[in-house]
């Protein structure tokens, strides 16, 4: 049975027993993501408020977001590959458990150890992006995922905006970090009743077993190269230990790879990975995710620049630079996801990818060599925002084009850790570049500048990347129309 008509079979399956309320099952996934993305940046902001508060140093503090990261890059495409195989619903529920207890943790403890456990625990969260595109592709028409997956990404770029206003608004004065895990916990506890509520509690789509010793090797692998991107700066890049941990996460990798190659039920696909449209795919994704990066980031810290003292910047406290500077731009993202499904699903993935790189080039290119005043930078952090949320849509809408059902959720789980990769990497380079101050210890302008036409290069990147992957073949029916030669089946018995 091929590719697609492994979904078609699904997607007939579900008309003799459709979910109830489509609408609402999109609306309240949308929420489950915004988890996600309210986990991820949440913190960010209130690290030097928790090394004061917990007398830690702001390096051992700052693995409260490195422990984060590579726990996710270990369990995503593991819980992505249970999703498959299990009921849906049970492990979306599980895994929010898991993030409902790290939120806890981290709400209740003042040791920084287990801050930092707590945070592994919430990694979890990262997983939950594959397994809604996973449940969506299993309740809806392919007809619709286009417009599904368009809010989910939305939802996703809004949700890292609207974090930064909220842990702004709650750390105004000289509060308790707390505060901020006490608000991801009710939140935790408001996206359990809704996948309750809303969520249809499917038999599994698929049949195999996990290989576990593959997911082991991954994860080791993964944690090393991203563990040497993200350590690079503090250890030398040129260090041994750096040298030595990037090394060793190659060789892991590697050995995983021709595990994967012979095992007969691996964890993941190489011919999948290696399929050239999802090769460049993924590596396009990479891209996007570092230029989301260079976005937060470098406008985050651009705007909190004292211009008395730096030259330049606009002195904005977390506050401003969140509601006044990327709020409308997290904003522009959100409205135009809920429409690019429209055009996703009239003019195809690729396209409407390479026309938001061309916005988002307009914008980082904007912001680098225009950014005196306040307009140029809110103008630039929408065309940003705009490229990376339709990024998110349409790459998504590419990956589930293109594999089986049964692999949907480790397929996407793989994706969700190429955008971790870019992000990892677009971080680290960006802490590089503003490591070089002038006198005063201030990162010069011309890092600023670097940062910004970085992204402008990673939207470059993604054009050349989603223009060289292979289309489907013209000769090949499409799934659209496989499903409503079903569908009428279906309906004249």
């Amino acid at each position: 049975m091929g590719v697609h008509e492994i979904g078609v079979d699904r997607s007939a399956a579900a008309l003799d027993d459709p979910v109830r309320r489509p609408r609402l099952l999109v609306i309240g996934l949308g929420i489950v993501v915004l988890t996600v993305a309210v986990l991820q940046t949440a913190v960010v902001p209130v690290l030097g408020v928790i090394a004061e508060q917990l007398d830690a140093s702001t390096v051992a503090v700052s693995w409260a977001v490195t422990a984060n990261l590579l726990a996710a890059a270990a369990m995503t495409p593991l819980i992505g590959r249970l999703a498959d195989l299990h009921r849906k619903k049970r492990v979306l529920l599980g895994v929010l458990i898991v993030v409902l207890a790290g939120s806890v943790l981290a709400a209740a403890t003042t040791s920084l150890a287990l801050l930092i456990t707590a945070r592994v625990l919430q990694a979890a969260s990262f997983a939950l992006y594959p397994i809604s595109i996973a449940i969506l592709r299993e309740e809806l028409p392919p007809q619709r995922m286009g417009s599904a997956l368009a809010i989910l990404s939305g939802t996703l770029g809004f949700g890292g905006g609207a974090g930064l206003v909220v842990v702004g608004l709650l750390m105004s004065g000289n509060a308790d970090y707390h505060r901020v895990f006490w608000l991801t916990t009710g939140f935790t506890v408001l996206v359990i009743g809704l996948v309750v509520a809303l969520v249809p509690n499917r038999p599994r789509s698929a049949t195999g077993s996990i290989d576990w010793l593959g997911a082991l090797g991954l994860a080791a692998g993964l944690t090393a190269v991203l563990l040497t991107i993200t350590q690079g700066n503090e250890w030398g890049w040129a260090s041994p230990r750096t040298l030595a941990t990037a090394a060793g996460g190659v060789v892991i990798l590697a050995c995983w790879w021709i595990w994967e190659r012979r095992v007969a039920r691996p964890l993941v696909s190489t011919r999948m990975l290696t399929r050239r449209s999802m090769l460049f795919t993924n590596l396009a994704t990479v891209s996007v995710g570092m230029g989301l990066y260079f976005a937060f980031l470098g406008l985050t810290q651009f705007v909190q620049m004292d211009p008395e003292i730096a030259g330049y910047g606009f002195g904005a406290t977390v506050l401003q630079a969140s509601v006044v500077y990327l709020l409308p731009g997290a904003l522009a993202g959100f409205v135009v996801a809920l429409v690019s499904g429209r055009f996703i699903d009239r003019f195809g993935a690729r396209p409407v990818l390479m026309i938001a790189a061309v916005v988002g080039i307009a914008g980082f290119a904007l912001i680098a060599f225009a950014h005196t005043s306040a307009w140029q930078v809110i103008v630039a952090s929408v065309l940003a925002n705009v490229y990376i949320s339709l990024g998110y849509g349409a790459l998504p809408a590419l990956v589930v084009s293109e594999v089986e059902t049964g692999e949907t959720g480790v397929a996407t789980g793989m994706n969700a850790i190429a955008r971790t990769v870019g992000s990892s990497i677009a971080a680290a380079l960006v802490a590089l570049l503003l490591n070089r101050t002038t006198a005063a210890g201030t990162p010069l302008e011309s890092s600023f500048v670097a940062t910004f036409l970085g992204g402008s290069a990673t939207a470059v990147l993604a054009i050349a990347l989603i223009a060289a992957s292979r289309p489907r073949p013209p000769h090949r029916e499409s799934v659209e129309a496989r499903y409503e030669s079903r569908a009428m089946n279906h309906e004249w018995g």
